[in-house]
């Protein structure tokens, strides 16, 4: 899908030329492609072509309209900085990483290219992520936005792509907030804490689930990380570029250094979000580890208590003539007594020494 739009007073408006009677050709494209050498169209020339999920007479309509060429997707996902930013036909093509689906734990990452070439910018995506279209409803409103030329809608792209990561970024902090009180929070069960093996295992369960919480999180706080990376990279080579006959004015330098600013300080607060995961999941781990030394611990007491009666039922289990308990009349008796006897001790030490 290709749309275009051109700047009327202070808002961005669609852009659909009149068809004229004698459109100029460049170069090989056919007689029947409108260009912005048109003079009619010369007059209010586009600012804004966005090509989403583009077909091949779009990406051709847009190729002859400005004589670039535009990269295909393949090219677009190539990680490699020279594929990224670079110049080419008197124009900066500059790709950075976004995401798509910042609603959920499983965001998309796309990359989206941005072609600056004169006072026209287009951009090349293959996904719709929800700052694109936030910044275009504002833009037809107008809103104290500046969209004269190609570079300042570039920019409010820019800037609303950053204000979502922030969002992000917020509710993502607050949602490890929750899990880190999860993980630290001390169970009880009617006022005490809960000791029978059954909340144990429910404990467990718990546990297993927030891992998977914590996972999520942190496949979240990496892509984002990364596509703050490429905003900065990108924003830095635009602001270092020297194109002649283009001198930016005062705000839009201003513009560039907050960009640079906002996405450098988002950038380290992702950082301390991926610290605080990381923290977080060593510590469930290592719950995860202390209930389960505390189920062997368990196992191992109650062998070592069953030991001794095991012991008097092995001796008295023996076939000799010569015991004489097996005359008497309270062996048998005195027999049970001890084996209660042997396992009550061990387990009274246990208990007072804090085994149990």
């Amino acid at each position: 899908m290709l749309r275009s739009f051109s700047r009327e007073a202070d808002h961005l408006v669609p852009f659909d030329p009149a068809p004229v009677e004698a459109p100029v050709v460049v170069s090989d494209v056919p007689s029947d492609v409108l260009t912005l050498e048109t003079p009619a169209v010369k007059a209010r020339a586009p600012v804004w072509f966005d090509l989403v999920n583009p077909e091949y007479g779009e990406t051709r309509q847009v190729e002859a309209s400005l004589a670039i060429a535009v990269p295909t997707r393949d090219e677009m996902e190539e990680i490699e900085l020279s594929a990224r930013l670079y110049q080419e036909d008197g124009a900066e093509f500059m790709t950075m990483t976004a995401l798509a689906g910042l609603d959920g734990d499983d965001p998309v990452k796309t990359p989206v290219t941005f072609i600056l070439k004169g006072d026209t910018l287009v951009t090349v995506r293959y996904a719709d992520p929800k700052p694109f279209a936030a910044f275009l409803a504002r833009a037809k409103r107008g809103n104290g936005l500046v969209c004269s030329t190609g570079e300042t809608v570039m920019l409010g792209l820019l800037e609303a792509i950053i204000d979502r990561m922030a969002d992000v970024l917020e509710r993502c902090g607050n949602e490890i907030d929750a899990v880190s009180r999860e993980v630290f929070r001390t169970r009880k069960a009617n006022g005490k804490t809960a000791e029978n093996q059954g909340d144990k295992q429910k404990s467990s369960r718990d546990l297993e689930g927030l891992i998977e919480q914590i996972g999520r999180k942190g496949d979240l706080l990496t892509a984002t990380r990364e596509s703050l990376v490429s905003i900065s990279r990108l924003v830095a080579y635009h602001a270092a570029l020297e194109v002649p006959g283009r001198k930016a004015a005062k705000d839009t330098r201003q513009r560039i250094k907050l960009l640079q600013r906002d996405a450098t300080s988002l950038g380290d607060h992702a950082q301390f979000l991926q610290g605080k995961i990381n923290f977080l999941l060593d510590a469930t781990l290592g719950l995860i580890n202390l209930e389960q030394n505390q189920i062997i611990k368990i196992f191992t007491v109650a062998s070592v208590a069953f030991l001794p009666p095991t012991l008097v039922a092995s001796i008295y289990g023996m076939n000799f003539q010569s015991m004489p308990e097996l005359s008497w009349e309270i062996g048998y008796p005195m027999a049970l007594a001890f084996m209660v006897l042997s396992a009550l001790l061990p387990f009274l030490y246990f208990r007072r020494r804090g085994w149990l």
